[in-house]
């Protein structure tokens, strides 16, 4: 049995659309999987049944509090040991899920992946994956796309590391293709780190690095995973994610802009850590949380933690 853990209080809309997406997931899921809801049980049960589903649906770990979307991460975390976020990495750390997934305070989200699980023995820097449309019809993996502002050229060497991993299992890309983000093609283009990156990404033979890549190449063939610092990456990932919102304000619907859909994707894992975590956009909707949940099991039946651990071991050893 898979148990996923579901922060029920976090987001912008939260309670109500985590429940939604947590009941249209139950629904059409396989019966091996489990969905176990951190937050308020008696708001929790209320809603449920407004939504006209049984309050009983969901085991429900009962949270007291609730870390806003605008809260210090680093304060609030550690001054609510009771909130859904808190509740959430403690049934992932104790083994009693195999995933947490929350649409809440991403910040927290980092924090509790940092202290109560900690990164993976090895890993500089874990990141936060995020995911762009590919002109063959699927996606590829960008990262880091926010958890690490400024970066080394040996945390950038291990972002490829991880994203290849992530490719490798859960995308079913047999030998993906690392480009590292640049302003250039060329090798000696970028700031002293990323001309230091390049080197490192060259030499590096646990990826299949194909050099420096541009912005006009993030939704080409050419990379399966784009290297970047967070800073970079978040940029490319709000701007991709403004481009669903452009066409259907202009009313154009087409196959591959439907992939810009935040909903589709559902959320982000942060990679390098000792469980899987993922985190949802703050506004997310009921379509975006089942797909979240959805992404999380991928995760779980991929082993990818266990996958890395066993990749930075080797590196180690």
């Amino acid at each position: 049995m898979i148990k996923i853990a579901l922060d029920a209080m976090g987001g912008d809309f939260a309670p109500k659309a985590v429940l939604e997406g947590a009941l249209s997931f139950k629904k059409n899921s396989p019966g091996d999987i489990e969905i176990i809801l951190t937050g308020n049980e008696p708001i929790i049960k209320s809603v449920l049944r407004d939504l006209g589903a049984d309050e009983n649906s969901f085991s429900i770990v009962h949270a007291e509090q609730v870390i806003e979307m605008g809260e210090h991460p680093t304060k609030a975390f550690t001054q609510k040991p009771d909130s859904s976020i808190a509740k959430g990495f403690g049934l992932l750390a104790s083994g009693k899920v195999q995933a947490f997934a929350s649409a809440g305070n991403t910040g927290a989200m980092m924090v509790g992946s940092m202290f109560t699980i900690k990164p993976i023995e090895g890993i500089l820097r874990p990141a936060i994956a995020g995911f762009v449309p590919k002109q063959r019809g699927n996606y590829g993996i960008l990262l880091d796309v926010g958890a690490n502002a400024d970066c080394k050229p040996e945390a950038l060497d291990q972002f490829a590391i991880l994203g290849t991993l992530y490719s490798k299992y859960v995308f079913d890309i047999p030998n993906p293709t690392v480009g590292l983000m640049n302003l250039g093609e060329e090798e000696q283009k970028g700031t002293p780190a990323l001309q230091n990156a390049h080197q490192l990404l060259k030499a590096n033979t646990k990826i299949n690095f194909i050099g420096n890549i541009e912005g006009r190449d993030v939704c080409d063939n050419k990379a399966d995973v784009i290297v970047c610092d967070g800073y970079a990456g978040n940029i490319i990932l709000k701007l991709a994610e403004t481009f669903y919102n452009l066409t259907a304000d202009r009313n154009f619907s087409h196959p591959f802009f439907d992939l810009f859909n935040y909903e589709n994707v559902g959320g982000s894992p942060i990679l390098g850590v000792n469980g899987n975590v993922m985190i949802g956009h703050g506004v997310s909707s009921g379509i975006a949380i089942k797909n979240m949940v959805d992404q999380a099991v991928q995760l779980v039946r991929a082993d990818i933690t266990t996958k890395i651990k066993n990749a930075f071991t080797a590196n180690n050893q």
